[in-house]
């Protein structure tokens, strides 16, 4: 099969992928590109050559994602690895992040994105603090679909009740969890990236098994935006102006497609100022549409001219018959958040931020740390007056400068997730997730 003629109109899925040390990802990782023949003539030279300069009679398929020289000699994954490939039915983003709990910001990076979370498990030790970490997190993420991967299953006799016994505490660890999140559509595959069984190909020494292998899994996952209730939202990137001295010169709002639709017609609100208007018409690069859906980058022409500028929200307002609009947006100064704490700077107590959500930034500062997240209990614990530390996991109020227009991240990633920002560098200090006014529980 040659993968650079794989279908390239379907949108790639992004998955996130995640493991304490030594479970065993990079292999995997190696495994699934290799048997689903995504590597290149000189990257199987490249893997052959280094598995030999180790001494190794077979390619190490875990040096696949161990691109870095650093990593390859000390043998650990040291940063997010980001690879594509495509087969016959979808194309794929891999996300690869560390297992080390001081990389845990490497894993909030990776699950912003993911569709899906790929979380391995070594059979032979079951869940560790790492692994609740990473499930805690692709919580706290709203990661829709979570895939464990139990893997080594070579190295525990392929045994049923080992596998039992992993899939049950995973399940009873995320039943704990208290986040205002849409339940996950959690799946379980027992593997040994090792031998390549239930990898790409079914396993044909695990017969208890009935379930498909990994690669078919994510084949057919959903994407996280393909939702038929996903409220239309824009982020205003930027205005368009040409004038030519005619009645009709062209005025436009450009920007993606945060979630559902737009057309023609339809009935619009402008946010904050809260603003209606009605859509014209729908522009792209390769002339108008009758409808554009989310991910789609256009412009969109209103009727009557307003004053709209980059960070506004676009809103749908009317119901067109064809799938609800959905609750609007919370206008507020004030939210309560989840956040990850993903900078070595601490936060301090009055700083000032800047708070971005999608094209829109205002200054902010944390009010409140209202709790700090317990991940091995999948508890919250107060969070006294000690400042947030790198990778610290927390729920706090924030209050912004500005009204801003939001919804909850359980409704919208993109509507409900910001970066807290360090305004005199431009560094990112932090990921949060909005769960609702700060009033409101």
């Amino acid at each position: 099969m040659d993968l650079r003629n794989a279908k390239q109109d379907l949108p790639p899925l992004r998955c996130a992928t995640a493991g304490s040390v030594d479970d065993g990802k990079s292999t995997l990782i190696g495994r699934l590109l290799f048997d689903a023949k995504a590597l290149h003539t000189d990257q199987l030279a490249h893997l052959s050559e280094w598995s030999e300069r180790r001494g190794l009679r077979e390619r190490d398929l875990a040096l696949v994602t161990d691109g870095l020289r650093a990593e390859r000699e000390q043998g650990i994954t040291i940063d997010v690895a980001w690879r594509y490939f495509a087969t016959a039915n979808r194309r794929f983003i891999l996300a690869d992040s560390p297992g080390h709990v001081q990389y845990t910001r490497n894993m909030v990076t990776a699950a912003s994105h993911a569709d899906v979370a790929i979380i391995l498990v070594d059979a032979r030790r079951g869940m560790t603090e790492q692994t609740r970490r990473h499930l805690f997190i692709a919580r706290l993420l709203g990661t829709r679909g979570i895939t464990i991967a139990v893997n080594k299953m070579d190295q525990v006799g392929y045994a049923l009740d080992v596998f039992a016994s992993v899939r049950d505490d995973v399940t009873d660890f995320l039943r704990k969890i208290d986040l205002p999140r849409p339940a996950p559509e959690l799946a379980f595959v027992p593997v040994s990236a090792l031998r390549g069984d239930n990898v790409v190909d079914a396993s044909t020494v695990m017969p208890w098994y009935d379930g498909p292998p990994l690669l078919a899994q994510l084949e057919a996952a959903p994407l996280a935006h393909e939702r038929a209730d996903a409220p239309p939202r824009l982020f205003v990137q930027c205005v368009i102006r040409a004038r030519g001295g005619s009645p009709d010169d062209f005025r436009g709002v450009a920007g993606q497609i945060a979630s559902g639709s737009f057309r023609p017609g339809d009935v619009v609100r402008i946010l904050p100022s809260d603003v209606p208007a009605i859509i014209r018409s729908v522009e792209t690069a390769d002339g108008p549409l009758d409808v554009a859906q989310a991910g789609a980058s256009v412009t969109l022409r209103l009727t009557t001219e307003l004053d709209v500028g980059r960070g506004d929200l676009i809103v749908g307002d009317d119901a067109r018959g064809d799938g609800p609009i959905g609750t609007p947006p919370t206008l507020a100064r004030d939210l309560r958040a989840d956040i990850a704490w993903v900078q070595r700077t601490p936060s301090r107590a009055g700083a000032a931020y800047l708070l971005k959500l999608g094209t829109r930034e205002v200054r902010a500062q944390i009010d409140v740390v209202e709790a700090l997240y317990d991940v091995a209990s999948a508890a919250d614990v107060a969070a006294g007056d000690r400042p947030l530390a790198q990778n610290d996991l927390a729920r706090v109020k924030i209050r912004t400068s500005e009204v801003i227009a939001f919804d909850p991240y359980a409704v919208s990633r993109v509507t409900g997730g910001f970066l807290l920002l360090d305004p005199a560098t431009g560094d990112t200090l932090a990921a949060g997730m909005i769960r609702a006014r700060a009033t409101d529980r």
